[in-house]
């Protein structure tokens, strides 16, 4: 009975020196977990890539509800697959001359032709849903800040903003050209980099009105949900909504030619500070 006290002592002892070891041990891995964090950050597809089947990644709501729709309805032919692929086992399976040598004589069963007409009605139903409130969201224009005019030539991209004017009411206006593969420098991409790239501001409101001086075009950018059909004598026009910062490449999507593959499109996604830099460096050349 003597030794009972040390005993508990020592049990006591030895649980606070296993609490210890076990917290030392959280926190060298959280201490690990974040570091990794910090080395390997997520890196954005913002580019086509090869043997890609996915989407890229999203920087417009419109995007998003693009994809999110897409999986929605992949979901729907999944569900859809399985029950016919059942369907069609079952059948064999039980519906051959060595299990039925007899065959029923059976015309018409109405359940099930009610229920295979209101079952794929009801799943159209839910996929007309979203897929109208979606496609009015592209039409949708909120009092847009910037205004950018995108213009098809055979065979580069003409832009200009007309929110801003010198002195002489002269608004800024460039030519975007594709860069040569010879010309290309360490991590340009090649057929998709550009001697002019467009800068818009993230969060903000945009107008993006298209058209074309020669043959029809169209203006793509898979990462912003944009395709638009540039029209001789024609405005259309797109709304944009940058979520974050990047570099997003897209190509003319209409066959307009000889070197229609070779006229990409290059918009760039800053901060609102270094939108307005960029605009009075813009300025000042001109």
């Amino acid at each position: 009975m003597m030794f009972y006290p040390i005993f508990k002592e020592i049990q006591k002892q030895s649980f606070y020196k296993r609490n210890l070891y076990m917290e030392k041990i959280i926190y060298f891995s959280l201490f690990s977990a974040f570091s990794l964090l910090s080395v390997f950050q997520v890196v954005l597809n913002d580019a086509a890539e090869p043997w890609q089947i996915g989407f890229q990644d999203p920087a417009t709501p419109v995007m998003q509800g693009l994809i999110d729709l897409h999986h929605d309805i992949f979901s729907f032919m999944v569900f859809i697959l399985l029950f016919v692929v059942w369907m069609l086992g079952r059948t064999i399976y039980k519906f051959n001359a060595k299990r039925n040598p007899i065959p029923a004589k059976i015309i018409h069963g109405t359940v099930i032709e009610i229920a295979w007409t209101v079952t794929p009605s009801f799943i159209l139903m839910l996929i007309a849903v979203p897929s109208f409130a979606l496609l009015y969201s592209t039409d949708e224009l909120v009092d847009p800040s910037i205004t950018l005019k995108a213009i098809g030539h055979q065979w580069y991209w003409s832009y200009e903003y007309s929110d801003y004017t010198d002195s002489d009411d002269s608004s800024i206006m460039f030519d975007s050209y594709m860069i040569p593969e010879d010309d290309l420098e360490l991590g340009q991409l090649r057929l998709l980099e550009v001697d002019n790239r467009v800068v818009l501001p993230v969060n903000t409101n945009i107008r993006v009105i298209i058209t074309s001086a020669d043959v029809l075009h169209s203006w793509a950018v898979p990462s912003l949900g944009v395709k638009c059909d540039a029209v001789p004598g024609r405005l259309n026009q797109v709304s944009l909504y940058l979520k974050r910062e990047g570099v997003f490449y897209g190509q003319c999507s209409e066959l307009c030619g000889a070197n229609h593959g070779f006229m990409p499109i290059v918009v760039e996604g800053v901060t609102l500070d270094s939108y307005v830099d960029w605009i009075s460096n813009k300025l000042e050349e001109i």
